[in-house]
């Protein structure tokens, strides 16, 4: 009897299994995937370190060089277009902000600088000392040329960080002093490198806006701060932008001992945002005291003229010689004269309670407004890196800053 072959399930060869291979790449293709995820990934990066290899290409005006540290250098690329208020020069050690970019000929990637400022005290005070010659060269301090701050003003421009100290000062101060005055804010960065582009697109913004908008005067400036973060204030593109301004602009940066050169630029400084608010102000109660003494002088005037006209009639003129009947129509008129200066006196208090309503209600307003006081009800500002503000999911960028009651946090683009 024939015994039935046994199954197994171990196959007799191993079969290789058939994969498909994927289809290569192109270099150009390689190339671009690399350039999109290093330049989206690095959009907006800061970075310190020492320049060496510098070069000026006279025929194009680019200049190159190499920031390096101990461990590694990157190649750098600074544009003609691109303005520094101090010479690059090798050996220096600088803050650059820029993005990275991917040169796809040559399959590299290099440092786009967008700006740079030196690092280190005495190299800060040596590219103050520069600049301050050179605006000071082309007038941009003349004493002649700065203009009056006008004296009722019915907008404020202040260009500062929303979330700042200083903006707190000043909208108190003027609040306290004279509530008719709207603030109007265009925030804006007062520190870090970058931070003197968002000032001075700030400046600009508010010149540019339209007649019953546009501010009277503008305070421009932060609260106090080493040198470093104070340097935006020292910048060309400030200056610039304050020189350029058709609206006074009062500098308020730092505490009274620091000195800037948006100072030296600006029609007034003033030592402190809150000493900028008082000078760009008048007192609502010196003016009331004013107004009620101008009162008294003007009813005295016009007392001690019919008073000495009534002298003249009775005493030059005689009473035998005008009669009864003149003296009882002199007796007439200074009733009217009396019910004249009481129905003043009520139209003027009138006016004054009328005044005090609407400073009430004006008060009540710029708190409703208050920018502040809506974040506090748990709102969001969302902002560009240059401080405009995000109104629209189509506009968002790859980068925002989105300001909250207690800070701010910076977020990209999922």
């Amino acid at each position: 009897m024939a015994t039935a072959a046994k199954v197994t399930d171990t196959p007799l060869f191993d079969q290789p299994v058939a994969k498909t291979e994927p289809a290569p790449l192109t270099v150009t293709g390689l190339t671009r995937s690399i350039k999109n995820v290093l330049e989206s990934s690095f959009a907006e990066i800061i970075v310190e370190g020492e320049i060496s290899g510098f070069s000026h290409n006279r025929s194009s005006g680019h200049r190159y060089w190499k920031l390096k540290d101990d461990g590694a250098q990157i190649n750098c690329t600074f544009w003609k277009s691109r303005n520094t208020s101090f010479e690059i020069a090798n050996g220096q050690k600088v803050v650059c902000r820029g993005r990275l970019s991917v040169y796809a000929v040559k399959g590299e990637y290099q440092f786009d600088v967008l700006q740079l400022r030196p690092v280190g005290i005495g190299a800060l005070q040596l590219a103050y000392e520069k600049l301050y010659q050179k605006l000071g060269t082309e007038g941009l301090f003349d004493p002649s040329r700065k203009r009056d701050i006008p004296k009722f003003p019915k907008v404020v421009g202040v260009v500062t960080s929303g979330d700042g100290a200083a903006f707190h000062d000043i909208v108190s101060a003027i609040e306290r002093r004279y509530p008719l005055c709207k603030v109007l804010l265009r925030a804006a960065a007062v520190q870090g490198i970058g931070a003197e582009l968002q000032i001075a697109q700030g400046i600009r913004d508010l010149n540019r806006l339209p007649d019953g908008v546009r501010p009277d005067v503008l305070i421009v400036g932060r609260g106090g701060g080493s040198l470093e973060d104070l340097w935006c204030f020292n910048e060309e593109a400030v200056a610039r932008a304050i020189f350029a301004s058709t609206i006074p602009v009062i500098s308020a940066v730092g505490h009274e001992v620091d000195v800037t050169i948006a100072d030296f630029v600006a029609d007034l400084r003033a030592p402190t945002p809150t000493a900028a608010a008082e000078l760009a102000t008048q007192d609502k109660n010196e003016l009331l005291q004013s107004i009620h003494g101008a009162k008294n002088i003007l009813s005295a005037v016009v007392y001690r003229y019919f008073d000495d006209v009534h002298y003249d009639l009775e005493h030059r003129i005689g009473v035998k010689a005008i009669g009864q009947s003149i003296l009882d129509q002199l007796a007439g008129y200074h009733q009217v004269i009396g019910r004249s200066r009481q129905t003043m006196v009520a139209k003027l208090q009138h006016y004054f309670e009328l005044h005090k309503l609407k400073i009430a209600k004006d008060q009540s307003s710029l708190a409703a407004l208050n920018p502040l006081n809506i974040l506090d009800r748990g709102y969001a500002l969302v902002r560009q890196p240059d401080g405009q503000v995000i109104s629209s999911a189509k506009d968002f960028p790859d980068t925002a800053e989105v300001l909250l009651k207690d800070g701010s946090v910076i977020v990209r683009k999922g």
